[in-house]
């Protein structure tokens, strides 16, 4: 099944982030957040599920049964990458594909100041995450 998991909206994980203003309860938040998301099934971890480029183990399944509308699940190893994978399905699942090509995810995600608090290599594994998705909402009819 292809839902948003209860996350919440992309507007409310900012106002979170403003009230946390601890990186140690944020980095929890961003842990909790993916804690929340449905695993992949041993099945859907397949080679044509992963994304390259991260550090971590990371897949993205998406849902094909509206193309016109971006929804995805994800899965990785690291409980923080999960809670990236959140935050992106927060960002982007749900919309149209048009409307999915619209949003710059680096404003969107500066919001947070991340680039300032994960590593090189998370900074970069989100950005490969990111251009799965604009490629996969770029494909869609």
């Amino acid at each position: 099944m292809f839902v948003n998991f209860g996350m919440p909206d992309f507007e409310t994980i900012i106002d979170d982030f403003a009230f946390l203003g601890d990186w140690e309860e944020r980095y929890k938040y961003i842990i909790d957040l993916g804690q929340q998301l449905e695993p992949l099934s041993e099945a859907e971890h397949i080679d044509a599920n992963k994304v390259r480029g991260c550090a971590s183990q990371v897949w993205l399944k998406f849902d094909d049964a509206d193309p016109a509308l971006l929804r995805f699940r994800g899965d990785s190893d690291a409980h923080i990458v999960r809670g990236l994978i959140a935050l992106l399905i927060s960002l982007y699942a749900g919309k149209a594909a048009s409307d999915v090509l619209q949003i710059d995810a680096k404003e969107a995600l500066a919001k947070l100041d991340l680039a300032d608090h994960i590593t090189p290599q998370r900074s970069n594994g989100l950005a490969s995450m990111i251009d799965v998705i604009r490629q996969r909402a770029g494909a869609a009819p």
